[in-house]
């Protein structure tokens, strides 16, 4: 059999208008015990993925656990990216045991779910295996997450990978979204973000456009 290749993309790819992002427990206290990402790097990613995801029009909830009463505020990257979108307040640990993210959820109606947060062992782990066996396909944004030890993020991101959750990264799925430079509507929003949120690369867009006018459409 002779396979013939097409300029298409593959099926496996997320688009800005095939998924929900689920933002969950970006919060002060549990912060404080995170170890397997330092918070700098951790916020600095929660920012890429909110921007990134609102200048898309991604449908996004935003989560948190017992906001008031213990857990405290979400980050302000996340929420500056969302001004005036309600949060939902859990006191389940598991976002997919909350009726009403859930109803929120099938109000979307995206089959795609992905995921970041706080702690990757219990608050990515819950949803991402509740709505795997639910039918859902999930991704879960690595850097994006955090647990108390590189071990505990380690192994919950083997067990949802090992229940059919795709891995990746915070510049990934930015660049993902936009994937091909040409698209000029969204290029400026994109090198935007990547020159505040994306490290060496986002240095590496300042030092091409500011010494020679690079631009990666041409």
């Amino acid at each position: 059999m002779t396979l013939t290749a097409t300029p298409t993309p593959g099926p496996k790819l997320l688009t800005p208008t095939d998924h929900t992002l689920i933002l969950i427990d970006f919060q002060s206290q549990m912060s404080f015990a995170t170890k397997s990402i330092d918070a700098v790097n951790l916020r600095n990613n929660a920012a890429l993925i909110s921007n990134g995801a609102k200048g898309f029009g991604v449908s996004t909830i935003l989560t948190t656990v017992a906001e008031k009463s213990f857990s405290g505020p979400m980050f302000s990257e996340i929420t500056d990216a969302f001004p005036g979108q309600p949060l939902f307040d859990r006191t389940s640990m598991n976002t997919w045991e909350d009726a009403a993210v859930i109803a929120e959820v099938n109000r979307i109606g995206k089959k795609r779910i992905v995921l970041a947060g706080l702690w990757t062992g219990v608050c990515i782990v819950g949803p991402a295996l509740s709505a795997i066996a639910q039918g859902f396909e999930v991704y879960v944004i690595a850097d994006a997450c955090g647990d108390v030890s590189d071990e505990a993020h380690n192994r919950a991101m083997d067990r949802m990978v090992q229940a059919g959750a795709q891995p990746m990264t915070s510049l990934q799925y930015l660049l993902e979204l936009q994937r091909d430079w040409a698209r000029t509507e969204t290029y400026d929003m994109t090198t935007g973000i990547a020159k505040k949120f994306g490290g060496s690369y986002g240095l590496g867009i300042i030092y091409a456009k500011s010494m020679f006018g690079a631009s990666e459409g041409h």
